[in-house]
C-alpha cells in the first residue's frame, strides 16, 4: 500500500515531462515540420525556379531564395497541389510587407501571380505554412 508521500514522488517524472512539453509548444508552433522534403532551386539568367515536394508538413517558416539582381522588380508565378490538409505560401516584399498569398485546395492545381521587389542582394523571400499537410508540392517562378 501506498503512501501519499510515495504516491506524489511516483508521479513527479511524468509531470515534469508534461510541464517541460507545455513549454516547449510555444517554441515549436514557429517551426516547419517537414518530412520527405526534396527542394531544387534552378537559378536562370535573371529569373530564378524553386521546386519542393513533400510527404508530411506541420507549422511555419520563413524561408529565401536568391534569384536576381539586386532590387529588382520580378513576376512571380506560385503553384500549389496538395491531398490533404492546408499549405499557404506567402511572398514578401523586402521590408516584410505581403506581395500576395497562395493558399490550397486539396487535389486542385491553384496557381497565383503577382509583383515582388527583390532586396539588396537579389533575394526573396516567401513564408510556408502548413496544417496537416500530405502528400503535397509548391512551386514557385521568378521572372523578370
Amino acid at each position: 500500500m501506498r503512501t501519499i508521500g510515495e504516491s506524489c514522488i511516483s508521479r513527479r517524472p511524468r509531470l515534469r515531462a508534461v510541464f517541460a512539453a507545455l513549454l516547449l509548444i510555444p517554441l515549436l508552433s514557429g517551426c516547419l515540420l517537414i518530412s520527405g522534403e526534396q527542394t531544387m532551386i534552378g537559378p536562370l539568367a535573371g529569373t530564378g525556379h524553386l521546386s519542393t515536394t513533400f510527404v508530411s508538413a506541420e507549422g511555419g517558416e520563413e524561408r529565401t531564395v536568391t534569384v536576381s539582381d539586386a532590387n529588382a522588380n520580378l513576376h512571380a508565378i506560385v503553384l500549389i497541389t496538395l491531398d490533404t490538409g492546408d499549405l499557404q505560401i506567402d511572398v514578401l516584399q523586402p521590408d516584410g510587407a505581403l506581395a500576395f498569398a497562395v493558399s490550397n485546395q486539396p487535389s486542385i492545381k491553384v496557381i497565383r501571380s503577382g509583383s515582388v521587389r527583390s532586396d539588396a542582394n537579389g533575394v526573396v523571400r516567401y513564408r510556408v505554412s502548413a496544417r496537416s499537410a500530405r502528400h503535397g508540392e509548391y512551386q514557385i517562378f521568378f521572372l523578370p
